[in-house]
């Protein structure tokens, strides 16, 4: 099998992967040997990952497909999803240098969770009525993704998750555009209609404007959210979130060829 539409990788992506993978596990003396992945091997441990990333199953499923237990699912996802990140980081490239002569587009998206009771109201997002993350994503105006920001609580709005992210440095010498949710920002961002007022037209021409160039970024989000861990709800340990939005993030890069 190519594993292509499993994985979302294809037959030489993959090879290459599974052999840094194994490298980075080779060298953690405190990790699982790999010849001692007796279940599935490291290959198709590998694999498992990366079909738990693209197709976001129940793990009972992705065991059940696979012929082995559903503990062994989770062993491996745990051992393996920090190895594959580690083998990718360096297919993330410096926004600095990725966005240098570029106009920079930005946008927020939630990813949604279970609605946990133990984080209270702190992942819940009254724009979107439900519990999640907010990433913050920067692309081109081609749609091309150039970063991804570390996730904040579904309820803090999208200027707060950029204050928070990288970006205001590493865009500070851009030109960079958002939505209304970005004003006072210094971006360049559409027109509001003042309180009681109309848009004048030529407004309403600059807001459609700069909505069909946003468009690129919504481009970006949804190639992101390809990984299917990212655009359908998030059951795993709020605690590994973060890695798993670093590991797709790589995995992105990886697919286009950084």
């Amino acid at each position: 099998m190519s594993w292509n539409i499993t994985t979302g990788l294809d037959e030489e992506q993959l090879t290459g992967l599974v052999a840094r993978v194994h490298a980075e596990v080779r060298a953690d003396p405190s990790g699982p040997r790999p010849e001692r992945m007796w279940a599935l091997g490291l290959y198709r441990s590998v694999v498992l990952v990366l079909f738990l990333l693209r197709q976001n199953p129940v793990q009972a499923v992705a065991a059940e497909l696979f012929g082995i237990s559903q503990s062994t699912v989770s062993r491996r996802w745990t051992v393996l999803l920090p190895a594959v990140e580690r083998a990718l980081v360096g297919h993330v490239p410096d926004p600095v240098e990725a966005s240098a002569g570029r106009i920079v587009l930005i946008d927020g998206t939630l990813v949604t969770t279970w609605d946990w009771a133990s984080e209270g109201t702190a992942l819940f997002s009254g724009k979107h009525r439900d519990t999640g993350f907010n990433l913050q994503v920067a692309a081109t105006l081609a749609g091309d993704l150039l970063a991804v920001s570390d996730p904040v609580p579904g309820s803090r709005h999208d200027m707060y998750a950029w204050r928070q992210s990288r970006f205001p440095e590493a865009f500070a010498d851009r030109e960079s555009i958002g939505d209304l949710g970005y004003l006072g920002s210094g971006m360049l961002t559409g027109k509001r209609k003042p309180p009681g007022q109309d848009l004048s037209e030529g407004d309403k021409v600059f807001n459609q404007s700069l909505g069909k160039l946003r468009a690129a970024v919504e481009r970006a989000i949804a190639h992101l959210k390809g990984w299917k861990i990212l655009a359908t709800r998030y059951r795993g340990p709020l605690t590994c979130f973060s890695l798993v939005a670093k590991t797709v993030t790589a995995l992105t890069f990886y697919q286009k060829g950084w």
